[in-house]
């Protein structure tokens, strides 16, 4: 039979150590909870740069909702969601964000806070491994 280099010692090792890495790249693992905790981060972004309104009583602030999908979270403003005056953060919220610069709550989260999401979430998987 050929040599082929290989050999039973350290077969298990590496075996169980594929498996924490494995179990690490679950949505309930380490790389589900780095996303949780970095949705969660750029939610808090999000609601401290969005501006304020003072006719409208912060109702698009309090609007920001997260939401958790297997490794996705997601960001949004709440459709149901209604100001003191009647009217929904979800409909002016677009046009505010779309009006650019400091009114771009959701541009200026992926802009200015994305990079550190990230790095979140690859501090958590790096720590697993």
């Amino acid at each position: 039979m050929p040599e082929t280099g290989l050999s039973i010692t350290g077969l298990q090792e590496a075996q169980a150590d594929n498996l924490k890495r494995l179990a690490a790249l679950k949505p309930s693992g380490e790389l589900g909870e780095g996303i949780k905790e970095a949705t969660l981060a750029a939610h808090r972004y999000a609601v401290q740069i969005t501006h304020v309104w003072p006719i409208l009583g912060g109702g698009l602030r309090a609007s920001h909702r997260v939401e958790m999908k297997g490794l996705i979270g997601r960001v949004y403003i709440d459709p149901s969601a209604v100001n003191p005056r009647g009217q929904m953060p979800s409909v002016y919220g677009f046009y505010e964000n779309r009006r650019g610069g400091s009114h771009a709550f959701y541009d200026r989260t992926v802009d200015e806070y994305g990079g550190r999401a990230s790095e979140i979430v690859i501090a958590r998987v790096e720590k697993a491994m």
